[in-house]
């Protein structure tokens, strides 16, 4: 990596942050949204949160505290799945930043990363909390990881040599992040972050459509790299931002973002279906493959064909994408899930208009692409 441009670093530093990240977004997301499903049922009702229907009947104490649990209550399931998520989910900023300073000077970088991602979310209500989410916790990462490298080429005594790694500069790399954090970037992107929060809380209908298509392209532009990750990370920040309130922007955002990561392999996968002799043998074989990663939310099963022919591929995808992401918007479809595909669709409010936009914009990237590829190029 040395070699490699400056842009290329970074755009490593910040996709090793992301990959460490997906795990406990996925993991966090996926349990909260199973608890807002158990309360309801618990409740009777679709519209209550998960925290209110699912807190009744479980025994606490005046901390809050679970004192008791019923095996056979649901809605005591739902409390603790709900719970359990919400503990997974709010590592996932802090992972953020840690694994990007990480990337950057390895094991003394995560200590000052983790503080560094920390204080962007106020973890554990720290009250040096600089509510600057994800933004902050990319910053941080990349504020942490240098001061970490900086230090680690200090020259120094082959005394204090063993313990520089261990103690000196997790140690002085944390206080340069963390005066960082506090004292320099809160205004700034916490500033920014909350602009951003009421722009889309106070988005129409037609506004989110036009969202919908951006975040439908950056899905499929480079699917699952720097661009596809922004957009995801994106919609995550806002599911978490949400919290447990009934309905919310975010909410619909987080449903556009995965049915527009979904489409590209699904397209691809339709498209070596209908025009078999339009792909070599191995795209076909990978065409199998993409069914079951585009049904899963793995937008990369796009990229073997995109890697053989982008000029035809991509601009096809991107075009699938958006008008799914434009769709879902359209249909105000709602999803408290990160991740999952398929396997979360109950979880998904109309969801029969959700995959009515999911298969509408499979069709139209397989068609594009059937198109593409027939522009002059003749069929095997």
């Amino acid at each position: 990596m040395s070699n490699a441009s400056i842009g290329t670093r970074i755009r490593q530093w910040l996709m090793t942050g992301v990959s460490y990240m997906i795990p406990f977004v996925a993991a966090g997301g996926i349990l909260i949204a199973l608890g807002f499903l158990l309360g309801a049922a618990a409740a009777g009702t679709d519209g209550i949160h998960a925290y209110d229907a699912a807190k009744m009947g479980v025994p606490t104490n005046e901390g809050g505290a679970v004192t008791g649990f019923d095996l056979l209550n649901v809605g005591n399931w739902a409390f603790i799945i709900f719970w359990l998520g919400k503990a997974a989910f709010a590592f996932f900023v802090p992972v953020l930043a840690g694994y990007i300073a990480f990337a950057i000077a390895d094991r003394p970088g995560i200590a000052p990363g983790f503080v560094a991602g920390a204080l962007a979310t106020g973890l554990d209500g720290n009250p040096l909390g600089t509510g600057t989410g994800f933004l902050g916790a990319i910053a941080g990462g990349f504020i942490a990881g240098f001061a970490a490298l900086w230090i680690s080429r200090w020259p120094v005594a082959n005394w204090i040599k063993p313990v520089m790694p261990v103690v000196v500069i997790p140690l002085l790399a944390s206080i340069i992040a963390g005066v960082s954090m506090v004292l320099v970037l809160k205004t700034p992107i916490g500033a920014l972050v909350t602009g951003l929060t009421e722009w889309l809380n106070g988005i129409s209908t037609a506004g989110l459509v036009v969202l919908g298509i951006v975040i439908g392209l950056m899905m499929a532009f480079d699917m699952g790299g720097p661009v596809n990750k922004v957009a995801y990370t994106f919609g995550v920040t806002g599911l978490a931002a949400a919290g447990a309130v009934a309905s919310a922007t975010e909410f619909q955002v987080m449903a556009i973002v995965m049915a527009a990561g979904m489409t590209p392999p699904l397209g691809l996968a339709l498209a070596t279906q209908l025009r078999k002799k339009l792909f070599t043998e191995s795209e076909r074989e990978n065409g199998k493959a993409a069914w079951l990663l585009g049904a899963s939310f793995i937008s990369e099963g796009a990229i073997p064909f995109a890697a053989a022919d982008p000029i035809r591929v991509i601009p096809s995808i991107m075009l699938g994408s958006g008008v799914t992401g434009a769709l879902v918007a359209v249909f105000g479809n709602e999803l408290r899930a990160p991740h999952g595909g398929i396997f979360v669709f109950p979880l998904v409010t109309n969801a029969l208009t959700y995959v009515l936009a999911i298969l509408i914009g499979t069709a139209v990237t397989a068609l594009a692409v059937i198109v593409a590829k027939g522009i002059g190029n003749k069929a095997e």
